[in-house]
């Protein structure tokens, strides 16, 4: 039964939202999935969509996209995938699940509409670009 599932807290995971460069004529975003534990996670699953709110009579949604990248080592980052600035408007959700010594931890990180915008935008260290950094 559900209540005798344990989930853990997901700690030291992050998702960000990244501008490759911002210099350029047509700018490149990426996403990208950033591991700032002491450890390695394993077997790291990313399933991504958009989806509009279901209150507008227009229902928008994106492809729903499962990426599995294995193992991501304590303190390093790997890209997710490239993002369109026309789906910005979405809620763009990222279902992040991984192990660590053989137990399961998953947690989603959602970008809600119109988030991802300068005035939001931070220098991430890790990545050593600016973008918006979701705990």
């Amino acid at each position: 039964m559900r209540k005798d599932i344990v989930f853990p807290t997901v700690e030291g995971i992050r998702v960000a939202v990244a501008c490759k460069d911002e210099t350029a004529e047509t700018p490149e975003w990426a996403v990208y999935l950033l591991n700032t534990n002491a450890f390695d996670v394993d077997n790291v699953m990313v399933v991504s969509k958009g989806y509009s709110e279901k209150e507008q009579q227009e229902q928008q949604r994106t492809s729903v996209l499962r990426q599995y990248l294995g193992t991501i080592a304590a303190g390093t980052h790997m890209q997710i995938e490239l993002i369109d600035p026309s789906i910005f408007h979405l809620f763009n959700e990222y279902w992040v699940s991984y192990y660590v010594d053989g137990q399961i931890y998953d947690k989603k990180f959602i970008f809600v509409p119109e988030s991802i915008i300068n005035e939001n935008m931070v220098y991430i260290p890790q990545l050593n670009l600016k973008g918006i950094l979701h705990y």
